[in-house]
Protein backbone atom coordinates (compact mmCIF):
# COMPACT_ATOMS: atom_id res chain seq x y z
CA UNK A 1 0.00 0.00 0.00
CA UNK A 2 1.42 3.26 -1.14
CA UNK A 3 2.05 5.98 1.87
CA UNK A 4 -0.21 9.50 2.49
CA UNK A 5 3.12 10.94 1.37
CA UNK A 6 3.22 9.28 -1.55
CA UNK A 7 -0.47 9.52 -2.85
CA UNK A 8 -0.47 13.22 -1.77
CA UNK A 9 3.02 14.26 -4.66
CA UNK A 10 1.22 11.58 -7.35
CA UNK A 11 -2.18 13.62 -7.41
CA UNK A 12 -0.50 17.02 -6.64
CA UNK A 13 -2.16 17.47 -3.41
CA UNK A 14 -0.32 20.38 -1.05
CA UNK A 15 -0.79 20.56 2.49
CA UNK A 16 -0.33 18.74 5.76
CA UNK A 17 -3.30 19.32 7.72
CA UNK A 18 -4.20 16.54 9.83
CA UNK A 19 -7.99 16.16 8.46
CA UNK A 20 -6.23 16.20 4.79
CA UNK A 21 -4.18 13.43 5.59
CA UNK A 22 -6.82 11.03 7.56
CA UNK A 23 -8.80 11.38 4.25
CA UNK A 24 -6.67 10.82 1.97
CA UNK A 25 -5.54 7.45 4.54
CA UNK A 26 -9.47 6.77 4.42
CA UNK A 27 -9.32 7.21 0.01
CA UNK A 28 -6.33 4.48 0.06
CA UNK A 29 -7.77 2.03 2.67
CA UNK A 30 -11.20 2.05 0.91
CA UNK A 31 -9.64 1.62 -2.67
CA UNK A 32 -9.60 -2.33 -3.06
CA UNK A 33 -12.70 -2.45 -2.07
CA UNK A 34 -15.84 -2.28 -3.93
CA UNK A 35 -18.02 -0.61 -1.39
CA UNK A 36 -19.45 3.10 -2.75
CA UNK A 37 -17.96 5.93 -0.69
CA UNK A 38 -19.39 9.70 -0.23
CA UNK A 39 -17.15 12.90 -0.45
CA UNK A 40 -18.71 15.19 1.60
CA UNK A 41 -17.12 18.82 1.72
CA UNK A 42 -17.91 22.72 1.00
CA UNK A 43 -17.56 23.87 -2.79
CA UNK A 44 -14.10 24.17 -3.68
CA UNK A 45 -11.79 22.19 -1.10
CA UNK A 46 -10.73 19.42 -3.72
CA UNK A 47 -13.15 16.42 -3.70
CA UNK A 48 -12.50 15.50 -7.44
CA UNK A 49 -9.03 14.09 -5.93
CA UNK A 50 -10.70 11.70 -3.40
CA UNK A 51 -12.82 9.75 -6.44
CA UNK A 52 -9.34 9.78 -8.66
CA UNK A 53 -7.17 7.44 -6.10
CA UNK A 54 -9.91 5.58 -5.28
CA UNK A 55 -10.00 4.29 -8.52
CA UNK A 56 -6.41 4.52 -9.03
CA UNK A 57 -5.44 1.62 -6.40
CA UNK A 58 -8.67 0.05 -6.86
CA UNK A 59 -8.57 -3.50 -9.44
CA UNK A 60 -10.69 -1.42 -11.56
CA UNK A 61 -8.16 1.14 -12.57
CA UNK A 62 -7.95 -0.27 -16.15
CA UNK A 63 -11.33 0.50 -16.68
CA UNK A 64 -13.19 3.28 -17.54
CA UNK A 65 -13.44 6.12 -15.17
CA UNK A 66 -15.91 9.17 -15.68
CA UNK A 67 -16.95 11.84 -13.56
CA UNK A 68 -20.61 13.30 -14.32
CA UNK A 69 -21.93 16.90 -12.87
CA UNK A 70 -24.70 15.88 -11.56
CA UNK A 71 -25.61 19.87 -11.09
CA UNK A 72 -24.83 21.01 -14.58
CA UNK A 73 -27.29 18.24 -16.67
CA UNK A 74 -31.19 19.38 -17.06
CA UNK A 75 -33.45 17.52 -15.11
CA UNK A 76 -35.12 16.26 -18.51
CA UNK A 77 -32.10 14.60 -19.79
CA UNK A 78 -29.90 13.55 -16.97
CA UNK A 79 -32.03 9.46 -17.08
CA UNK A 80 -30.92 9.74 -20.83
CA UNK A 81 -27.31 10.83 -19.77
CA UNK A 82 -26.94 8.21 -16.84
CA UNK A 83 -29.41 5.34 -18.28
CA UNK A 84 -29.08 5.90 -22.17
CA UNK A 85 -31.84 5.63 -24.60
CA UNK A 86 -33.89 4.14 -27.22
CA UNK A 87 -34.15 5.33 -30.67
CA UNK A 88 -37.51 7.44 -30.47
CA UNK A 89 -37.96 7.33 -26.89
CA UNK A 90 -38.55 11.06 -26.94
CA UNK A 91 -38.12 13.80 -29.48
CA UNK A 92 -34.76 14.58 -30.50
CA UNK A 93 -33.75 11.01 -29.76
CA UNK A 94 -32.55 9.58 -34.04
CA UNK A 95 -30.63 7.06 -32.36
CA UNK A 96 -30.30 4.53 -29.72
CA UNK A 97 -27.77 5.87 -26.85
CA UNK A 98 -25.38 4.48 -24.33
CA UNK A 99 -25.76 6.01 -21.47
CA UNK A 100 -22.68 6.40 -18.67
CA UNK A 101 -23.46 3.37 -16.11
CA UNK A 102 -23.54 1.45 -19.57
CA UNK A 103 -20.16 2.79 -21.09
CA UNK A 104 -18.39 2.83 -17.91
CA UNK A 105 -18.98 -1.16 -17.14
CA UNK A 106 -16.09 -2.50 -15.09
CA UNK A 107 -15.10 1.17 -14.39
CA UNK A 108 -15.68 4.14 -11.83
CA UNK A 109 -18.33 6.65 -12.13
CA UNK A 110 -17.78 9.85 -9.66
CA UNK A 111 -21.41 11.78 -9.30
CA UNK A 112 -20.53 15.01 -8.08
CA UNK A 113 -22.97 17.23 -6.59
CA UNK A 114 -25.32 13.88 -6.34
CA UNK A 115 -27.00 16.24 -4.00
CA UNK A 116 -28.77 17.53 -7.03
CA UNK A 117 -30.13 14.64 -8.57
CA UNK A 118 -33.98 14.36 -9.47
CA UNK A 119 -35.86 12.45 -6.76
CA UNK A 120 -36.83 10.20 -9.96
CA UNK A 121 -33.64 9.67 -11.08
CA UNK A 122 -32.67 9.04 -7.59
CA UNK A 123 -34.76 5.65 -7.33
CA UNK A 124 -33.51 4.32 -10.61
CA UNK A 125 -29.56 4.97 -8.93
CA UNK A 126 -30.88 3.32 -5.60
CA UNK A 127 -31.43 0.05 -8.27
CA UNK A 128 -27.88 0.17 -9.72
CA UNK A 129 -26.48 0.51 -6.53
CA UNK A 130 -28.76 -2.52 -5.17
CA UNK A 131 -28.18 -5.20 -7.28
CA UNK A 132 -26.34 -3.59 -10.68
CA UNK A 133 -29.60 -3.52 -12.64
CA UNK A 134 -31.32 0.01 -14.84
CA UNK A 135 -33.58 0.03 -17.86
CA UNK A 136 -32.81 3.16 -20.63
CA UNK A 137 -35.16 5.88 -21.40
CA UNK A 138 -37.63 4.42 -23.97
CA UNK A 139 -36.80 0.10 -22.97
CA UNK A 140 -38.56 -2.18 -20.98
CA UNK A 141 -35.43 -4.38 -21.24
CA UNK A 142 -33.56 -4.79 -18.09
CA UNK A 143 -29.52 -4.11 -18.14
CA UNK A 144 -27.02 -5.16 -15.56
CA UNK A 145 -23.96 -2.95 -15.35
CA UNK A 146 -20.58 -3.45 -12.36
CA UNK A 147 -19.48 0.05 -11.90
CA UNK A 148 -18.32 1.22 -8.55
CA UNK A 149 -19.90 4.51 -7.97
CA UNK A 150 -18.21 7.11 -5.69
CA UNK A 151 -20.62 10.39 -4.37
CA UNK A 152 -19.84 13.77 -4.10
CA UNK A 153 -21.94 16.61 -2.00
CA UNK A 154 -21.60 19.96 -0.77
CA UNK A 155 -24.57 20.26 0.79
CA UNK A 156 -25.97 18.93 3.86
CA UNK A 157 -27.72 15.68 3.53
CA UNK A 158 -29.56 15.86 6.48
CA UNK A 159 -31.02 18.88 5.58
CA UNK A 160 -32.10 17.91 2.12
CA UNK A 161 -33.39 14.18 3.44
CA UNK A 162 -35.98 16.59 6.12
CA UNK A 163 -37.22 18.97 3.32
CA UNK A 164 -37.89 15.77 0.61
CA UNK A 165 -35.40 16.48 -1.61
CA UNK A 166 -33.19 13.71 -1.00
CA UNK A 167 -33.66 9.76 -0.71
CA UNK A 168 -32.62 8.58 2.74
CA UNK A 169 -32.51 4.96 2.06
CA UNK A 170 -30.24 6.19 -1.10
CA UNK A 171 -27.83 8.38 1.09
CA UNK A 172 -27.36 5.60 3.34
CA UNK A 173 -26.21 3.00 0.62
CA UNK A 174 -24.31 5.75 -1.07
CA UNK A 175 -22.27 6.47 2.25
CA UNK A 176 -21.16 3.56 3.34
CA UNK A 177 -17.56 4.86 3.81
CA UNK A 178 -17.71 8.74 4.22
CA UNK A 179 -15.43 10.90 4.10
CA UNK A 180 -14.55 14.69 4.65
CA UNK A 181 -12.18 17.11 3.58
CA UNK A 182 -11.64 20.19 5.74
CA UNK A 183 -12.24 23.83 4.41
CA UNK A 184 -9.10 26.39 3.42
CA UNK A 185 -9.76 28.35 6.21
CA UNK A 186 -9.86 25.52 8.82
CA UNK A 187 -5.99 24.64 7.04
CA UNK A 188 -4.29 27.88 7.94
CA UNK A 189 -0.87 26.07 7.63
CA UNK A 190 -1.48 25.40 4.10
CA UNK A 191 -2.49 28.27 2.75
CA UNK A 192 0.52 29.92 1.98
CA UNK A 193 1.89 27.04 0.93
CA UNK A 194 -0.75 26.80 -1.69
CA UNK A 195 -0.35 30.26 -2.75
CA UNK A 196 3.30 30.02 -3.29
CA UNK A 197 2.47 26.42 -5.26
CA UNK A 198 -0.39 28.63 -7.58
CA UNK A 199 1.99 31.32 -7.96
CA UNK A 200 4.90 29.17 -8.76
CA UNK A 201 2.91 27.54 -11.24
CA UNK A 202 1.38 30.70 -13.05
CA UNK A 203 5.02 32.43 -13.46
CA UNK A 204 5.97 29.05 -15.19
CA UNK A 205 2.62 29.46 -17.18
CA UNK A 206 2.81 33.16 -17.97
CA UNK A 207 7.10 32.87 -18.32
CA UNK A 208 7.10 36.16 -15.57
CA UNK A 209 8.73 36.13 -12.07
CA UNK A 210 6.37 34.87 -9.09
CA UNK A 211 4.57 36.84 -7.21
CA UNK A 212 5.57 37.09 -3.51
CA UNK A 213 3.62 38.13 -0.48
CA UNK A 214 4.92 40.73 1.79
CA UNK A 215 4.82 39.76 5.91
CA UNK A 216 1.81 41.99 6.14
CA UNK A 217 -0.05 40.34 3.32
CA UNK A 218 0.32 36.61 4.27
CA UNK A 219 -0.87 37.47 7.85
CA UNK A 220 -4.43 39.03 6.06
CA UNK A 221 -3.73 35.93 3.88
CA UNK A 222 -4.39 33.66 6.58
CA UNK A 223 -7.19 35.45 8.40
CA UNK A 224 -9.68 35.65 5.57
CA UNK A 225 -12.51 32.98 5.46
CA UNK A 226 -12.21 31.87 1.96
CA UNK A 227 -15.58 31.02 1.48
CA UNK A 228 -14.57 29.06 -2.04
CA UNK A 229 -11.59 27.47 -0.94
CA UNK A 230 -8.89 26.25 -2.58
CA UNK A 231 -10.81 27.62 -6.27
CA UNK A 232 -10.79 31.02 -4.88
CA UNK A 233 -7.37 30.93 -3.38
CA UNK A 234 -6.36 29.89 -7.26
CA UNK A 235 -8.07 32.16 -8.83
CA UNK A 236 -6.56 35.05 -6.83
CA UNK A 237 -2.90 33.84 -7.32
CA UNK A 238 -3.73 34.14 -11.06
CA UNK A 239 -5.29 37.39 -11.26
CA UNK A 240 -2.34 39.01 -9.01
CA UNK A 241 0.47 37.22 -11.06
CA UNK A 242 -1.55 38.81 -14.43
CA UNK A 243 -2.47 42.00 -13.50
CA UNK A 244 0.40 43.11 -10.83
CA UNK A 245 3.41 44.48 -12.34
CA UNK A 246 5.84 44.71 -9.23
CA UNK A 247 6.08 41.29 -7.86
CA UNK A 248 6.20 41.98 -4.04
CA UNK A 249 2.65 41.87 -2.92
CA UNK A 250 1.75 44.11 0.11
CA UNK A 251 -1.62 43.17 1.89
CA UNK A 252 -3.43 46.93 0.45
CA UNK A 253 -2.88 45.19 -2.79
CA UNK A 254 -4.20 41.58 -1.75
CA UNK A 255 -6.86 43.63 0.23
CA UNK A 256 -8.46 44.72 -3.75
CA UNK A 257 -8.29 41.54 -4.94
CA UNK A 258 -10.52 40.10 -2.24
CA UNK A 259 -14.62 40.40 -1.78
CA UNK A 260 -15.22 42.54 0.84
CA UNK A 261 -19.40 41.79 1.33
CA UNK A 262 -20.76 39.32 3.29
CA UNK A 263 -19.08 38.07 7.05
CA UNK A 264 -15.89 37.56 5.93
CA UNK A 265 -14.51 40.84 7.29
CA UNK A 266 -14.68 42.41 10.37
CA UNK A 267 -17.31 44.80 10.60
CA UNK A 268 -16.60 48.13 10.49
CA UNK A 269 -18.06 50.44 13.39
CA UNK A 270 -18.55 54.08 12.64
CA UNK A 271 -16.79 56.57 15.42
CA UNK A 272 -19.74 59.88 14.46
CA UNK A 273 -23.36 59.14 13.39
CA UNK A 274 -23.72 60.37 9.69
CA UNK A 275 -26.59 62.89 9.03
CA UNK A 276 -28.39 60.43 7.57
CA UNK A 277 -28.87 58.98 10.88
CA UNK A 278 -29.42 61.96 12.83
CA UNK A 279 -32.46 62.53 10.12
CA UNK A 280 -33.68 59.55 10.78
CA UNK A 281 -34.19 60.18 14.66
CA UNK A 282 -35.22 62.88 13.77
CA UNK A 283 -38.08 61.53 11.67
CA UNK A 284 -38.97 58.96 14.54
CA UNK A 285 -38.91 61.76 17.31
CA UNK A 286 -41.44 63.99 15.29
CA UNK A 287 -43.63 61.11 14.70
CA UNK A 288 -43.19 60.37 18.36
CA UNK A 289 -44.68 63.65 19.01
CA UNK A 290 -47.59 63.66 16.66
CA UNK A 291 -48.76 60.66 18.24
CA UNK A 292 -48.73 62.10 22.35
CA UNK A 293 -50.49 65.29 21.17
CA UNK A 294 -53.27 63.12 18.80
CA UNK A 295 -53.49 60.95 22.53
CA UNK A 296 -53.68 64.15 24.84
CA UNK A 297 -56.60 65.47 22.48
CA UNK A 298 -58.71 62.41 22.69
CA UNK A 299 -58.35 62.76 26.57
CA UNK A 300 -59.04 66.01 26.70
CA UNK A 301 -62.55 65.62 24.50
CA UNK A 302 -62.80 62.12 26.78
CA UNK A 303 -62.84 64.45 29.95
CA UNK A 304 -65.09 67.01 28.51
CA UNK A 305 -67.56 64.48 27.27
CA UNK A 306 -67.39 63.14 31.41
CA UNK A 307 -67.48 66.50 32.66
CA UNK A 308 -70.32 67.78 30.29
CA UNK A 309 -72.98 64.59 30.68
CA UNK A 310 -71.98 63.47 34.14
CA UNK A 311 -71.31 59.95 32.63
CA UNK A 312 -69.55 57.47 34.82
CA UNK A 313 -66.61 55.13 33.93
CA UNK A 314 -68.15 52.33 33.62
CA UNK A 315 -70.83 53.78 30.90
CA UNK A 316 -68.08 54.67 28.59
CA UNK A 317 -67.39 52.88 25.44
CA UNK A 318 -64.36 50.36 25.96
CA UNK A 319 -63.14 51.22 22.67
CA UNK A 320 -62.83 54.79 23.33
CA UNK A 321 -60.90 53.87 26.54
CA UNK A 322 -58.45 51.10 25.20
CA UNK A 323 -57.61 54.05 22.22
CA UNK A 324 -56.28 56.41 25.31
CA UNK A 325 -54.96 54.41 27.96
CA UNK A 326 -53.82 51.21 25.88
CA UNK A 327 -55.28 47.56 26.38
CA UNK A 328 -54.50 46.82 29.90
CA UNK A 329 -51.95 43.65 30.34
CA UNK A 330 -52.98 41.24 33.24
CA UNK A 331 -55.93 42.82 34.90
CA UNK A 332 -59.12 44.82 34.17
CA UNK A 333 -59.18 48.59 33.71
CA UNK A 334 -62.95 48.78 34.89
CA UNK A 335 -62.43 46.61 37.82
CA UNK A 336 -59.15 47.37 39.18
CA UNK A 337 -58.87 50.97 39.09
CA UNK A 338 -61.23 53.13 41.41
CA UNK A 339 -64.41 54.59 39.85
CA UNK A 340 -64.47 58.48 38.92
CA UNK A 341 -67.73 60.29 39.00
CA UNK A 342 -67.83 63.70 37.54
CA UNK A 343 -71.15 66.34 38.37
CA UNK A 344 -72.20 68.92 35.89
CA UNK A 345 -69.72 72.34 36.17
CA UNK A 346 -70.83 75.23 38.59
CA UNK A 347 -71.14 73.37 41.39
CA UNK A 348 -69.33 72.35 44.21
CA UNK A 349 -67.96 68.64 43.80
CA UNK A 350 -65.64 66.42 45.42
CA UNK A 351 -63.73 64.26 43.35
CA UNK A 352 -62.87 61.18 44.79
CA UNK A 353 -60.42 60.56 42.29
CA UNK A 354 -57.68 62.23 39.80
CA UNK A 355 -56.41 60.60 36.64
CA UNK A 356 -51.98 61.12 36.54
CA UNK A 357 -50.56 59.62 33.62
CA UNK A 358 -47.32 58.26 34.22
CA UNK A 359 -45.44 58.09 30.84
CA UNK A 360 -42.64 55.46 31.59
CA UNK A 361 -45.12 52.52 32.86
CA UNK A 362 -48.24 53.90 29.87
CA UNK A 363 -50.48 53.56 33.03
CA UNK A 364 -53.14 55.92 34.38
CA UNK A 365 -53.29 56.43 38.09
CA UNK A 366 -55.52 57.47 40.91
CA UNK A 367 -54.45 59.76 43.13
CA UNK A 368 -55.72 61.24 46.92
CA UNK A 369 -59.27 63.19 46.56
CA UNK A 370 -59.27 67.28 47.20
CA UNK A 371 -62.28 69.03 47.57
CA UNK A 372 -62.38 72.24 45.70
CA UNK A 373 -64.80 74.49 43.09
CA UNK A 374 -64.87 72.45 39.95
CA UNK A 375 -62.85 73.74 37.16
CA UNK A 376 -61.82 72.59 34.12
CA UNK A 377 -58.12 72.89 34.11
CA UNK A 378 -56.53 69.65 34.95
CA UNK A 379 -53.05 71.65 34.50
CA UNK A 380 -54.44 73.68 38.03
CA UNK A 381 -55.33 70.36 39.56
CA UNK A 382 -51.84 68.52 38.40
CA UNK A 383 -49.56 71.52 39.80
CA UNK A 384 -51.39 71.78 43.19
CA UNK A 385 -51.14 67.60 43.46
CA UNK A 386 -47.52 68.36 43.19
CA UNK A 387 -46.88 71.02 45.50
CA UNK A 388 -48.83 69.11 48.05
CA UNK A 389 -46.92 66.00 47.59
CA UNK A 390 -43.25 67.91 47.88
CA UNK A 391 -44.96 69.68 50.92
CA UNK A 392 -45.62 66.54 52.79
CA UNK A 393 -42.24 65.08 51.49
CA UNK A 394 -39.86 68.17 52.12
CA UNK A 395 -39.15 68.38 49.17
CA UNK A 396 -37.71 64.89 48.68
CA UNK A 397 -38.60 63.98 44.35
CA UNK A 398 -38.41 60.25 44.92
CA UNK A 399 -40.57 60.14 47.65
CA UNK A 400 -42.81 62.74 46.07
CA UNK A 401 -43.18 60.64 42.88
CA UNK A 402 -44.05 57.53 44.27
CA UNK A 403 -46.74 58.74 46.67
CA UNK A 404 -47.86 60.42 43.43
CA UNK A 405 -47.78 57.31 41.09
CA UNK A 406 -45.35 58.81 38.48
CA UNK A 407 -41.52 58.26 38.01
CA UNK A 408 -39.29 60.40 39.21
CA UNK A 409 -38.07 61.73 35.32
CA UNK A 410 -41.39 62.72 34.90
CA UNK A 411 -42.42 64.77 38.22
CA UNK A 412 -38.87 66.25 37.27
CA UNK A 413 -40.27 67.38 33.91
CA UNK A 414 -43.26 68.47 35.52
CA UNK A 415 -41.37 70.67 38.00
CA UNK A 416 -39.54 72.84 35.05
CA UNK A 417 -42.82 72.65 33.28
CA UNK A 418 -44.92 74.85 35.93
CA UNK A 419 -41.57 76.15 37.34
CA UNK A 420 -41.96 75.18 40.78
Amino acid sequence: MESVQNIKQRFEIIGNDPKLNRAVEKAIQVAPTDISVLVVGESGVGKESIPKIIHSLSHRKHGKYIAVNCGAIPEGTIDSELFGHEKGSFTGATATREGYFEVANGGTIFLDEVGELPLTTQVRLLRVLENGEFIKVGSSQVQKTNVRIVAATNVNMFDAIEKGKFREDLYYRLSTVEIGLPPLRDRKEDIHLLFRKFASDFAHKYKMPAIKLEDNAIAYLLNYRWSGNIRQLRNVAEQISVLETKRDISAQTLFSYLPQEGSQLPSVIKDKKSDSDFSTERDILYKVLFDMKSDLNDLKKLTLELMKNGTKVQDINPSLIQKIYGKPEEESFFEEKPRVEVMPTHATVTHENYIEEDEDNNQYLFAETVEEEETLSLEAKEIELIKKALERNKGKRKIAAEELGISERTLYRKIKQYDL
